[in-house]
């Protein structure tokens, strides 16, 4: 089970911090992620994060303002995610595979929504 928190709506510029709480799967070598899903549109993959080495994939348009973490004592990741923008604005969902999965798979960003079997139920980010 995923279950997300930390959404809400905030200016042009502002910043808000999404979190993820695992439970109830323990395997090691995951991919985790988040995605975001715009009304009118499909949901897309967002940042990565591969647990073993915690090493990361963003999409372009978030690089370098968006932070995807994880605390492995919790079995959380969380998404930081700063100077956001209008186009931002999208309902978050955080994703894990079964795993175990290759580290150059998840860190490449090869995957998408179908190569992830648990799911939560989504955070509404809003940007105005």
């Amino acid at each position: 089970q995923l279950v997300e928190s930390g959404g809400g709506s905030v200016r042009t510029g502002g910043s808000l911090r999404l979190s993820c709480a695992a439970s109830g799967y323990t395997s090691r070598d995951n991919c985790l992620a988040w995605f975001r899903q715009a009304p009118g549109e499909e949901r897309k993959k967002v940042a990565g994060i591969y647990k073993p080495g915690s090493t990361t994939y963003y999409i372009d348009s978030v690089e370098g303002r968006f932070t995807i973490s994880q605390n492995k004592a919790e079995n959380t990741v969380t998404l930081q995610m700063n100077n956001l923008k209008p186009e931002d604005t999208a309902m978050y969902y955080c994703a894990a595979d079964r795993g175990p999965t290759v580290g150059h798979y998840c860190r490449g960003g090869f995957w998408g929504e179908g190569h992830f079997a648990y799911w939560g139920q989504g955070t509404q980010v809003t940007v105005s």
